[in-house]
């Protein structure tokens, strides 16, 4: 099967690239595409594609929640997949045309909601265990049937200390997200 891997960042790219030479006689033959981040970027991204038979949109996610108090399965590092999204404005409203999309899972992992803003979200009384990100919505609103998402939790909001986002997600590896991918 001829892959697409989307990712937002040039550093989650290289992480898949990674994770990919790692793996020893991959099933799938992948190309990894860095769309850049936000809603606008990945729509321009996804509308000149080239042909594949899945595309698969991987990137880190915030989620909100404490670490200790989460499932050890949404611990720092450890891959999810989207299997619904929604969209909420610049100042936090919901857009009338932003209704929530639903998905069937298509990995043996974890599945989470998720929030796409057009900006970062720093604090938030947003329902545990919701991944926050700039990119979900607009990936499931033009995806194809076969395409799906594989997020990869990097941080926990609202953060307790501030971070330097660079340095604090140089140890995660995208290993365990490529071999679920793998799967299909």
């Amino acid at each position: 099967m001829n892959i697409i891997i989307l990712t937002p960042m040039e550093i989650e790219r290289e992480k898949v690239l990674v994770a990919i030479n790692r793996i020893i006689n991959t099933k799938h033959n992948y190309q990894v595409i860095t769309c850049g981040i936000g809603r606008e970027s990945i729509a321009k991204t996804m509308m000149h594609l080239p042909s594949s038979d899945c595309v698969v949109l991987v990137g880190f996610a915030a989620i909100v929640g404490k670490e200790a108090e989460l499932s050890s399965c949404l611990g720092f590092g450890k891959p999810i997949e989207i299997t619904t999204t929604s969209l909420y404005g610049y100042e936090g409203g919901l857009f009338e045309n932003g209704k929530p999309i639903q998905v069937e899972a298509k990995l043996n992992l974890p599945t989470l909601s998720s929030l796409t803003s057009d900006k970062f979200v720093r604090t938030t009384n947003l329902k545990t265990e919701t991944i926050v990100n700039m990119e979900d919505y607009t990936f499931m609103y033009l995806k194809r049937p076969q395409d799906f998402i594989v997020r990869i939790i990097s941080d926990f909001l609202p953060h307790e200390t501030e971070i330097d986002f660079f340095e604090h997600v140089k140890q995660i590896n995208f290993l365990s997200a490529i071999q679920a991918i793998e799967t299909v």
